[in-house]
């Protein structure tokens, strides 16, 4: 079995009023995700609190690849649900982007839509191993801006997948891998990764309470969004 331990933290961020940001840390399903509510649209709240909820309650007892399936079934039906409420309510959209890891045996699978983010900091070196659903990332696919130049991009804030999205199916992206003792893997929504680069989030995953530092850190940079970082640590053998 694979030994975790984790650290989560939200914060509504120095400027908004409120927090439409959610997370789930559930280190004995193996179970972790970060869910923000998207920017500018209607009861962004609703949609990641819905979605925390419906993967709060994934069963137990479940092996790997059948929580798998579980989680995309859960997503999908929140994703409808929350089409259904926007047409309710008149809105254009109620939705959230969504980031989801599952950590059993030995492996990992990460699932995503939108632009939160999963990190993962093996062996000193910082990799993201989710890949952007918005408008720089395609724009940079294509050649047309680097990435320092999405960093300051007027929109940057665009995102070209979400749950709830009109012109979405509710689907999710997935990576597979290994998952090695020592292994950090870090959940952030993007009010965290558009204030730290990856140096200042490298260093600080390794400290006693990541997740308050790297929290703590985004605000000292001025974080003008919701920002949430879970972590997850893979306990070597010698402290299981």
């Amino acid at each position: 079995m694979t030994m975790l331990r984790s650290f989560a933290l939200t914060h509504r961020g120095t400027v908004r009023p409120h927090n439409e940001d959610a997370f789930v840390d559930a280190p004995g399903l193996g179970l972790f995700a970060v869910a923000d509510g998207a920017g500018g649209h209607a009861a962004g709240e609703v949609a990641s609190s819905m979605l925390a909820e419906a993967l709060s309650a994934m069963p137990a007892a479940l092996a790997p690849d059948e929580t798998l399936a579980q989680i995309r079934l859960a997503v999908v039906a929140v994703h409808m649900s929350l089409r259904a409420e926007a047409m309710r309510r008149g809105d254009a959209m109620i939705a959230s982007t969504l980031v989801v890891l599952l950590l059993r045996e030995g492996h990992f699978a990460a699932l995503w839509s939108g632009d939160s983010r999963i990190y993962l900091l093996r062996a000193g070196t910082l990799a993201q191993i989710t890949r952007d659903h918005s408008l720089v990332q395609a724009l940079q696919d294509e050649g047309l801006i680097t990435a320092q130049q999405a960093l300051t991009h007027p929109q940057a804030n665009v995102i070209t997948r979400a749950i709830g999205a009109p012109d979405d199916t509710g689907e999710l992206d997935k990576t597979i891998g290994l998952a090695l003792p020592g292994d950090i893997f870090l959940l952030c929504s993007d009010g965290l990764n558009k204030v730290l680069d990856d140096a200042v989030i490298a260093a600080h995953l390794p400290t006693a309470d990541p997740a308050s530092s790297l929290i703590e850190a985004a605000l000292a940079g001025g974080a003008r969004d919701n920002v949430t970082a879970v972590v997850v640590c893979v306990l070597p053998d010698s402290e299981t």
